[in-house]
């Protein structure tokens, strides 16, 4: 009990210090937890894509490809889900929420290891489910301060990061430890468990947004039903054209991710565990780097504008890259770095600055949860789809070339979305201003 009291007192004191720190201290401590937190989140999710199940199949579909449907389903039924759930959640739940969420994760891997294949498929599914709920939970602690550039672009950029370190972190214990295929998602997660408590015990010490932050960027609260429906019926044409835009950027950096393994045995890198963060560490630097220089635009439309123009560079470069790599005039590493690039500049806006701009270049009291959320259901939607389309529609096209088919169609489509997006959105603010 006083163990407990001395605890309480020493949090309290955090709190008060962070309230009370300096702008640059305070954007710091509350982005390196975000940032640790939700890489410790992501060993719970990815770091079975640096197993191949090479030779395992069933039902006319490969194995791997069912364990990356399953996951993708429940982490997909999650987004939707929390629509409501996180549009709605309290600011008192959200650290149990986080740890019940990453907790089931965890197990699902245990009941994965233990349960022969094909039975233990399901357990990718409860491992998906609760983990599609923490992104919200976390970026709640960030959002709708003077300094979500920086905190947003921090915790968004852990995914990349992570991404290869997850695969490299499972590509190391089965080549060196001598774990199983089966049995290293758990292990990988009994590792990431106690770093991913004391980073969730600091990062629920961060106070909410002061009256300066809500006068800078919109107040933000839960929405209630009624309220969701008004600002989709507000924005529905924009809301429609990011959305598809992000649907495909969702589902082909999702099969990046998942089929990594195999696009680096295609081009004769597979066997070294450290490749997966050589191309996603200065990846990661970059585009960090862009996304907080965004905090220095002050006006939110501008921000906005800028937030769309980056993404439609973004599918540019991914375009170019591939054109390039198949003249043999960049080398598989520097491709797969520069793929990486232009996907993240596109991704990362979606996960926390374009829509936290977007509510308040507009003024809407709301918060991001809701269209994030939206926008996240329909993504892994489509990047179910996109593995069905591949197995079932060209399954003799190898992992590597439609990779690069994909490539090329995120360039041109996803380009023309948000393109139109941005054109919405400009005439839809200079109406809402003469208004």
């Amino acid at each position: 009990m006083i163990a407990q009291l001395a605890m309480i007192k020493k949090e309290s004191i955090i709190t008060k210090w962070l309230r009370e720190a300096n702008p640059i201290l305070f954007t710091l401590f509350a982005s390196v937890c975000a940032f640790c937190l939700y890489t410790c989140v992501y060993a719970f999710r990815k770091t079975f894509p640096a197993a191949t199940f090479e030779g395992l199949n069933y039902l006319g579909m490969s194995y791997k490809s069912w364990l990356v449907i399953f996951q993708v389903l429940g982490y997909g039924l999650s987004k939707f889900i929390g629509i409501k759930v996180i549009s709605e959640l309290q600011a008192h739940s959200r650290a149990t929420g986080i740890l019940l969420m990453a907790s089931i994760a965890g197990v699902s891997w245990l009941f994965f290891a233990l349960v022969p294949a094909p039975y233990n498929i399901i357990f990718l599914f409860t491992n998906g489910l609760p983990l599609g709920m923490v992104w919200g939970m976390v970026f709640s602690y960030l959002e709708g301060r003077r300094m979500t550039e920086v905190l947003g672009a921090s915790l968004a950029v852990s995914f990349i990061f992570s991404a290869g370190l997850c695969r490299s972190i499972g590509a190391y214990l089965m080549q060196s430890w001598g774990v199983s295929q089966f049995w290293m998602p758990f292990i990988a997660s009994c590792l990431f468990a106690v770093p991913l408590l004391v980073f969730l015990l600091l990062i629920d010490k961060v106070p909410p947004p002061t009256p300066l932050d809500e006068s800078q960027r919109t107040k933000r609260l839960p929405m209630n039903g009624a309220e969701r429906r008004k600002f989709a019926l507000t924005f529905l044409p924009g809301i429609i054209l990011f959305v598809a835009a992000y649907m495909f950027l969702t589902a082909f950096r999702d099969f990046r991710d998942n089929f990594s393994a195999e696009i680096w045995q295609s081009l004769g890198l597979g066997n070294d565990p450290s490749i997966y963060t050589t191309t996603e560490v200065p990846v990661s630097i970059a585009v960090l780097a862009c996304m907080a220089s965004l905090m220095l635009i002050k006006n939110n439309k501008s921000a906005l504008m800028i937030n769309h123009l980056i993404i439609a560079a973004g599918m540019v470069t991914i375009g170019i890259s591939n054109y390039l790599f198949e003249l043999s005039l960049i080398t598989p590493t520097l491709w797969m770095t520069l793929m990486g690039l232009g996907l993240y500049l596109s991704y990362i806006p979606f996960n926390c600055i374009f829509f936290d701009r977007l509510i308040a270049a507009f003024q809407y009291t709301s918060t991001v949860g809701f269209i994030m959320y939206v926008s996240d259901s329909f993504g892994y939607l489509g990047s179910v789809c996109v593995v069905l389309f591949k197995e079932f529609g060209f399954a003799k096209l190898s992992w590597l070339n439609f990779f690069i088919s994909g490539g090329y169609f995120i360039s041109v489509v996803g380009t023309l979305l948000i393109l139109g997006s941005m054109f919405y959105f400009h005439l839809k603010h200079r109406h809402w201003r003469s208004a």
